[in-house]
């Protein structure tokens, strides 16, 4: 298969695209430095210098059979209104970017998928409800109209007969990245434990299997729309954390109250203090098998020996 790669060199990019040339895939990064991409994962890159502003070239998607489209800013960070505004603007007009370009092409030319990052945030705060993919409406906080607007940016190339796949991804589990990241130093520190009550959802994911479910949906001509790219069993915040710290033989019973995340993170504080019972019932009813499907295993590979 022959995949372009966007966000190549992030988190999820770069594990993704060592996997698919594991696997024999001819794979090209579009990256804004491609000498830099391009070294980094040894495979060709194609630049794409301000994705905000400018459509891709047509070369670097001619040809290829599908098109991963993960860029993105950093969601893990305070969010000043200027950090909002570069957290949608990139995911959001890279998108309407990336599918102008991909309109260009003529029909024998132009991949016949795109799978698109998106997140559980896409359906808002909505406590212990169990969302799955037929839920009809997003929330209404920044989290919720963000991953709503970059998704109809990507459905757009459905109207150009490409399949779109829109993976609402959610916590994803890696020490080298995301929430997980950010909690560990607290955690192993001993003075970490459940925030705001713990009574909140996390819809965790080992990075494993948001790769694994990603060619997945490459390979899968059944899938479209929106899937949640999620463990079976999401957890509360409290039993997350409880997991931890038996991971990491570190006590985590310390409360951290609202207020202190809110006055660490402002706003963006909101994804811990909330969250989503999401459940991947579409990658179930098509046959998807997790490699992580439990928190305790999972927290213990992700954290590393």
């Amino acid at each position: 298969m022959r995949v372009a790669v966007t966000g190549a060199t992030g988190l999820i990019g770069a594990t993704l695209v060592r996997a698919l040339v594991a696997r024999g895939d001819e794979v090209t990064a579009l990256s804004r430095n491609a000498e830099r991409a391009s070294a980094t994962l040894d495979v060709p890159a194609e630049t794409w210098a301000d994705p905000k502003a400018e459509q891709p070239r047509l070369d670097a998607l001619r040809g290829r059979d599908a098109v991963v489209h993960l860029l993105g800013e950093v969601i893990a960070q305070r969010w000043s209104d200027e950090a909002k505004r570069e957290i949608r603007d990139s995911r959001v007009l890279s998108t309407r970017n990336l599918v102008g370009s991909l309109s260009q092409l003529s029909s024998g030319e132009r991949p016949r998928a795109l799978v698109s990052g998106s997140g559980a945030g896409w359906y808002g705060h909505r406590g212990d409800e169990r969302l799955d993919e037929s839920a009809p409406e997003p929330g209404d906080d920044f989290l919720a109209q963000l991953s709503a607007d970059w998704e109809a940016e990507a459905r757009r190339a459905e109207a150009l007969g490409v399949r779109v796949v829109l993976n609402r991804t959610g916590v994803v589990l890696s020490e080298s990245g995301g929430a997980l990241e950010k909690m560990l130093p607290f955690f192993k520190a001993g003075i970490g434990g459940p925030v705001a009550g713990g009574h909140q959802y996390v819809p965790w994911v080992h990075l494993d299997d948001v790769v694994g479910a990603t060619i997945f949906a490459l390979e899968n001509e059944q899938m479209s729309g929106p899937t949640n790219v999620t463990a079976p069993e999401p957890v509360t915040n409290r039993e997350l954390s409880k997991t931890l710290g038996r991971v990491l033989r570190r006590p985590a019973f310390a409360p951290v109250p609202a207020l202190a995340v809110k006055t660490l993170y402002g706003e963006m504080a909101e994804i811990v203090i909330t969250g989503q019972r999401a459940v991947p019932a579409r990658l179930e009813e098509l046959g998807y098998v997790f490699r992580w499907a439990e928190l305790e295993p999972a927290l213990r590979d992700a954290t590393g020996p």
